[in-house]
């Protein structure tokens, strides 16, 4: 293990990052026991109290398993793990994961049309002045960044209509992880921010609470781009 003495402003965060970083990078892999908690905290530099804190927020993340009077161990964080880690896992070592980011995109657009298709069915009161306001703000906005960021507003309130706390808690996730490329995208997502009337379209069918018509107009929106951005990413791995 390269782990290193951490800083003292905030030691049980840091002692965290470190072997997250070591799990995900495969480091440490699943199965393999952690040292003790006092061989961590000599290593590390730190008290046992910030190692067990630590462990404890490995623990409710997925990574490691602790056993009563036993060693602490790695688990498969693809088995164990929430969908809090996958901003973690679009950057690693430094590079782009592009199996990450393609997950990402068809989570995107086998999601979008079912939520669109609930919000739909279940017509939650005021989604739809909310749904023409960010629509009318996409409209108005001239910057591609900013008709994104108006595009993620329109979805936001697509999910909340959509009632759904599992798709609520992912979009929370997804939106974390896509924020920041923003900029990287605006080009390739250029042309679907750009056509308001697609998003008008979705407005339309939850408006009359025609499920099946949102569920197509949302189809219609996200696949272009999101092909697009697949082909993309088969270009870039074939340059590696």
């Amino acid at each position: 293990m390269a782990l290193q003495p951490v800083n003292r402003r905030s030691v049980p965060e840091d002692v965290f990052e470190q072997i997250v970083s070591e799990v995900l990078t495969g480091e440490m892999q699943p199965g393999e026991s952690l040292p003790s908690e006092r061989r961590l905290a000599e290593v590390l530099g730190v008290s046992r109290p910030a190692v067990r804190e630590a462990i404890k927020r490995l623990t409710a993340a997925g990574l490691v398993e602790v056993r009563q009077g036993d060693a602490t161990t790695v688990r498969d964080f693809r088995r164990h793990a929430g969908m809090d880690l996958l901003p973690r896992l679009l950057f690693r070592a430094g590079e782009l994961d592009t199996s990450v980011v393609r997950s990402i995109l068809e989570t995107r657009l086998h999601n979008g049309p079912k939520v669109a298709e609930l919000a739909a069915e279940r017509h939650q009161p005021d989604l739809v002045e909310q749904l023409t306001a960010a629509v009318r703000a996409l409209e108005d906005a001239h910057d591609p960044i900013e008709r994104q960021r108006h595009a993620m507003t329109f979805w936001d309130h697509v999910v909340d209509g959509a009632d759904s706390i599992a798709f609520r808690l992912m979009f929370n996730t997804l939106r974390e992880t896509y924020e920041p490329a923003l900029p990287a995208l605006a080009t390739v997502m250029a042309d679907e921010v750009a056509h308001p009337d697609s998003y008008r379209a979705i407005t339309l069918a939850i408006a009359d609470s025609d499920a099946a018509a949102a569920r197509r107009a949302a189809q219609d929106l996200l696949e272009p781009a999101t092909h697009a951005l697949l082909d993309a990413l088969d270009a870039l791995e074939k340059q590696r």
